[in-house]
């Protein structure tokens, strides 16, 4: 990197991000780790988040450099913000009113991003680093910039920082699983296969959805489980990253935990985030292509996405060797881009 580009860079030194949280934790988890990792360059960042209870378990000891905040009203009377370098509006929450009042009143406008949901969509490529001018409101004349993460050096790359982690080798003698996921229709079908395994299993769940979901299946089983079932405790985002590296299978949801399951490097199953109109079947297929999964990880996540049960590929040493094999081909071509926080500090200093 040139001195000029460093000099460029150390410019844009405060930024701010603005997240909601929808359902989940997922949102909230990607805004942290971005947050985490800009104060791991030198930056100021203030995070206003309009629900930051799970920021307790999430992140308890706080992050030096990262200033959390409530979310500011629209109706609230204009206050003077401090000035940003960088204001990142994540997944579509729409900056309040005073605060875009406050940035056009700012001698430099800042960096507007909008950082969109990870994708690995053609429209997705096609959007990123577009410009979109404001016509209306309080910040009319401006232009944010959408921000696509993706698995191609033309995308906006992924969430690096993973976390040291304790990595087990899968043994004949027990498949260590974890669990993280909404309420999948085929939960049931697969825990009945997990029964049926002549390998010793042992299943990690995590608390929340996961853990009630697990409850709800074997509550109406008349005979005990074969394999034994580990409750966790909500982590936090080191412990979370490590449990994923001591597993030999983890399934994950949503967002964060998708892009950490990658960095383990170990077979891993995505529960994609449901949207009702059914897009995310488009998603996740566009997912599978782009990561040359072979035929046991695409039937894997099909039965796993679909919206009535549907049993999963058995769990055999040969399937097992194959996922994994594609999880570390994907992890290793990750390793050899560029992470998400280089190339938005990239975009940021051609865009300023």
């Amino acid at each position: 990197m040139s001195l000029l580009t460093k000099s460029l860079l150390s410019t844009y030194s405060h930024w701010v991000i603005f997240c909601r949280v929808v359902d989940n934790h997922g949102d909230l988890g990607v805004c942290w780790r971005l947050a985490t990792q800009l104060t791991q360059r030198q930056k100021q960042v203030t995070l206003y988040v309009d629900e930051a209870s799970a920021l307790q378990w999430m992140a308890p000891e706080g992050c030096e450099g990262v200033t959390v905040l409530a979310w500011p009203e629209d109706n609230a009377a204009l206050v003077p913000y401090a000035k940003a370098d960088v204001v990142i509006e994540a997944f579509g929450c729409e900056l309040p009113q005073t605060f875009q009042a406050a940035m056009a009143a700012w001698p430099k406008a800042p960096v507007w991003i909008n950082l969109e949901y990870f994708s690995a969509e053609d429209t997705s490529l096609r959007n990123h680093g577009l410009p979109s001018p404001v016509m209306s409101g309080p910040a009319k004349g401006m232009s944010k910039w959408f921000y696509y993460p993706g698995l191609t050096e033309d995308s906006g790359g992924v969430m690096g920082g993973m976390s040291a982690m304790t990595n087990s080798g899968m043994t004949n003698i027990s498949l260590k699983i974890s669990l993280f996921c909404y309420e999948p229709a085929s939960l049931g079908p697969w825990l009945q296969q997990l029964n049926e395994l002549p390998q010793s299993v042992v299943l990690t769940v995590t608390a929340g959805r996961a853990t009630q979901a697990v409850r709800q299946v074997i509550k109406t089983w008349s005979e005990p489980t074969t394999f034994v079932i580990e409750e966790l405790p909500y982590l936090s985002h080191p412990a979370f990253d490590a449990m994923l590296g001591a597993h030999d299978l983890n399934l994950v949801r949503g967002e964060d935990s998708l892009i950490r399951a990658i960095w383990a490097g170990k077979a891993f199953l995505w529960q994609i985030y449901p949207q009702d109109d059914g897009v995310h079947h488009a998603k996740l297929e566009a997912f599978l292509k782009a990561t040359h999964a072979p035929d046991v990880v695409v039937q894997a996540h099909l039965a796993w996405n679909a919206e009535q049960p549907t049993p999963l590929p058995l769990l055999t040493p040969s399937n097992m060797a194959e996922w994994t094999a594609w999880a570390q081909a994907l992890q290793q071509s990750l390793q050899a881009q560029n992470d998400l926080v280089s190339r938005l500090e990239g975009f940021v200093s051609t865009h300023g």
